[in-house]
């Protein structure tokens, strides 16, 4: 898994677009810290040549108010808000690879499981067959063998279906590159999560919930900005007039200021701090949608827990226990098909769910994973193969 998780964050396109994005938010900060261009400017008075007079002006204007660092903390907060998108990126690409390799070895387990479930049932067709060519049993018990042979049948071809699919989601999340058909792990290892006080305190630190953080930083930078824009920048003028018809030339100096008479930036600072306010309730909400995300998650892997101990340590025993007791006494004479195929089918069927049971105890540590931006799984211990 670590190789497969590995691979797609090297060369997942989301993962490559978040990164451009961090680059690009960079080149808004350099842009951000940009002192303004001066202005050349040439006027000529009466185009005749004896009385022409040409003035030469070089403006240059000046921020006031602190328009400039406003502006670059402005673009330092977006780029903070950028790599929380890539850590977040990064997390659900963790979080996706893990749960299709997940559902990945619990279809081959399945098909396993299938196949040993055939193999089972065409044993139990057999020894019906050959019980009733040998009179002891009416055609009906063969017929009966024959059918659940066939069920048991259509699930390992379902079985095989729904692993090729999850190939087919996790190759798509690996990348063409890396050609494979099955993969190498433990599905029977029972994950456990971290303690609930370190869950808790992790919430805080979450991908989702740096992003909000930073993003009420970010208006708030951007309601700065609003504000210095209030006050009016300066331009000074400098250059030379000459005039043709005196023969000589004039320094000429000036300043110009705009007046806020008419626009004093109101409409623009109320929308940014407005914004500013939006997205701290938002990240109020967010924290507590991820909090009830995260007890959900916890409460499933719990619930699923208790049925998968349950399934190991007395469903699991049972069931096999009465399937072999079943088939023991059908070969003996003393039960009937019937009895013993519904034996295998209560094991077939506990088998099934104790595989299933485990794929939601892993999709709720990897939903965990994704919601707190990190592996949540501390160890795992490992189970009986059933």
């Amino acid at each position: 898994m670590a190789a497969a998780i590995q691979i797609a964050l090297d060369g997942n396109p989301e993962i490559a677009s978040s990164r451009r994005e961090v680059e690009a938010m960079e080149g808004a900060r350099v842009q951000a810290g940009v002192f303004q261009n001066p202005t050349l400017s040439v006027e000529v008075e009466d185009v005749r040549r004896d009385t022409r007079t040409t003035t030469v002006l070089l403006s240059q204007p000046f921020e006031l108010g602190g328009k400039r660092g406003a502006r670059i903390e402005a673009a330092e907060r977006a780029i903070d808000v950028a790599r929380a998108q890539l850590e977040t990126k990064y997390a659900d690409i963790r979080a996706n690879v893990t749960a299709a390799f997940f559902a990945t070895l619990i279809s081959q387990d399945r098909v396993r499981l299938a196949q040993a479930s055939l193999e089972l049932a065409r044993t139990g067709s057999e020894t019906a067959g050959k019980r009733v060519t040998a009179g002891k049993v009416s055609p009906v018990e063969e017929t009966k063998a024959k059918v659940a042979e066939a069920n048991v049948r259509l699930e390992l071809v379902q079985a095989r279906g729904e692993l090729q699919t999850n190939l087919y989601q996790l190759r798509a999340l690996t990348g063409p590159t890396v050609v494979f058909d099955a993969v190498d792990g433990n599905a029977l290892q029972i994950p456990k999560p971290q303690a609930q006080e370190t869950i808790e305190d992790r919430i805080t630190s979450a991908p989702s919930m740096r992003q909000a953080r930073l993003e009420v930083k970010r208006y708030g930078a951007l309601s700065e900005l609003e504000k210095a824009k209030r006050i009016p920048d300066i331009t000074l003028n400098a250059g030379t007039m000459r005039s043709r018809e005196v023969g000589r030339s004039q320094a000429v100096v000036g300043i110009s200021v705009p007046l806020p008479i008419f626009d004093t930036n109101r409409g623009n600072i109320t929308e940014a701090l407005r914004r500013q306010d939006k997205a701290e309730e938002d990240a109020r909400a967010l924290e507590l949608r991820l909090r009830a995300d995260v007890g959900g998650a916890r409460q499933r892997y719990v619930t699923t827990l208790a049925e998968v101990e349950a399934l190991q340590s007395d469903i699991l025993p049972g069931a096999q226990t009465a399937f072999d007791a079943a088939t023991k006494g059908f070969e003996l004479g003393k039960f009937s098909y019937l009895d013993a195929l519904d034996a295998q089918r209560t094991l077939l069927q506990a088998r099934s769910q104790y595989l299933r049971s485990l794929s939601e105890l892993h999709r709720s540590i990897t939903d965990l994973d994704r919601l707190l931006g990190g592996p949540a799984a501390a160890s795992g211990s490992p189970v009986s193969n059933p």
